[in-house]
């Protein structure tokens, strides 16, 4: 795994996108000199004056238009069946739309339509062959980590059954485990290293050629090898804790086996001037884009909203912000005007019957969270953050689930990263582990994750999976 900006990102997905950027400048080299041949020497120079920003604009355009599709989310279970058909085609469509703007803009970047055409067909025999290729040496060992779990209870056996999912972009070898006494043995016997008198943690480690430790004993009172694992460490052996192997894998943070000194010592939880600064300044330039862009979709929303029941456009609802302080966020009307007549405050769900037919349009397409830009500019939210909860829910949700006021450390979110990697949630248990999303999102926040935010919203309009 690397990290950038505090996100983690797959070895193998990093490499793909390496391999798949190196194909797609090489397809627009390609297919420009086949087309240039044609040309005589003048023209031929002419052409490839403004090539390389062309190249590059070719390159960010569909690699943008591929992330947008979820294609870099790879499933090794799916591998290039159908479905990575449905989403490349899509990609190119999207990826031709972008670059026909920007050439409209600067007409000197265009390749014109036959090199065009070429650049495109060579590119999608380049990303199949290079998908085929890394899908193929998935379980290369140079890609795959060969670890070891310290523990063998209930955590432990968590630990293992999430590395070894077959769908899982990580790849890892598992040596084995080392048992503690103190806990409940629940993983297969077979699968327990044979540890005898003397042998210590780093000799094992040589022994299994083990490159990481993961640490999933849930207690460390007694006979816990603290100088041990610290030696493997001193000698370039990665010891991971489970909290972060959790983090790693799944990009939440599990709170139910969760020590509040990991929180307190662990790295993230970035609030500094530059990032607010940065922050912020990014809501205002995405929120005023979008504003401009998508303002007249929003008349027109608003008038289906009045024509199907002559009931209110917008719908303002008190919401918690940052640090705890109530506000009153503003939507376009998706459900019946008298969606809570008892006056009892109640969880929207998936297929909820009082959401109105333009109502559940607007919420595939996210349009009805379009008005709450208002929020963005009055500063009580911003465009990337968790959702924002009602204060009834709030106070029942602090009092069941552990944690929760962390997520209040930062603004609110019209977008988030619970939103775009989890369905509607209609319960204590929903909340839950959208809470251990959001809890991911204020501890790595960065720019970097705020666009890769942006960008998987994009998919989930595109396919109107809502949140």
């Amino acid at each position: 795994m690397f990290r950038i900006s505090n996100h983690y990102v797959s070895k193998i997905v990093f490499l793909l996108l390496f391999v798949e950027v190196l194909v797609l400048l090489g397809a627009a080299y390609v297919g420009a000199a086949v087309r240039l041949l044609e040309f005589e020497d003048a023209a031929r120079t002419a052409h490839l004056e403004h090539f390389f920003t062309s190249a590059v604009a070719f390159t960010v355009a569909i690699i943008f238009s591929m992330s947008a599709m979820g294609m870099y989310q790879l499933d090794f279970d799916e591998g290039l069946r159908h479905p990575f058909f449905m989403k490349l085609m899509p990609s190119f469509l999207m990826g031709f739309v972008i670059l026909a703007l920007v050439f409209y803009m600067a007409p000197e970047l265009s390749f014109g339509r036959g090199t065009m055409a070429l650049v495109f067909m060579l590119a999608g025999i380049g990303i199949f062959l290079a998908r085929m290729a890394i899908f193929k040496s998935s379980e290369a060992r140079f890609l795959k980590s060969r670890i070891m779990f310290l523990g063998g209870g209930p955590l432990a056996k968590e630990c293992s059954e999430l590395a070894m999912k077959t769908s899982n972009c990580n790849r890892y070898d598992i040596a084995g485990f080392i048992p503690s006494p103190s806990e409940e043995m629940c993983v297969p016997e077979g699968k327990l290293l044979k540890v005898r008198d003397g042998d210590s943690l780093i000799s094992l480690v040589r022994q299994y050629n083990v490159s990481e430790i993961v640490v999933s004993v849930q207690n460390r009172r007694s006979g816990f090898p603290i100088k041990e694992l610290l030696d493997c460490k001193l000698r370039g052996i990665k010891v991971t804790d489970a909290a972060t192997f959790f983090e790693r894998e799944t990009c939440q943070i599990r709170v139910d086996s969760l020590q509040p000194s990991w929180l307190v010592f662990g790295g993230g939880f970035d609030q500094s001037f530059v990032r607010t600064f940065m922050k912020r300044t990014f809501d205002l330039v995405c929120s005023f884009l979008i504003l401009v862009a998508a303002f007249p979709l929003m008349l027109l929303a608003a008038l289906a909203v009045w024509l199907e029941d002559r009931g209110p456009v917008f719908y303002s609802q008190e919401r918690v912000g940052k640090d705890g302080k109530t506000f009153f966020v503003h939507k376009f009307r998706s459900m019946r005007a008298d969606a809570e007549k008892a006056g009892q405050p109640q969880w929207a769900a998936q297929n909820d019957p009082r959401v109105t037919r333009v109502g559940n349009f607007m919420r595939k397409t996210r349009i009805d969270e379009l008005p709450q830009i208002v929020n963005v500019f009055k500063g009580e939210m911003s465009f990337v953050g968790p959702r924002p909860e009602r204060p009834y829910f709030v106070e029942q949700l602090i009092e069941v689930v552990p944690y929760y006021n962390v997520r209040h450390s930062v603004k609110p979110g019209i977008t988030g990263w619970a939103q775009v990697r989890y369905g509607y949630g209609s319960s204590a248990e929903d909340a839950l582990q959208k809470l251990q999303y959001d809890l991911y999102y204020v501890k790595n926040n960065s720019l970097f994750l705020d666009v890769l935010i942006l960008i998987n919203t994009l998919k989930v309009v595109l396919f109107r999976s809502g949140r």
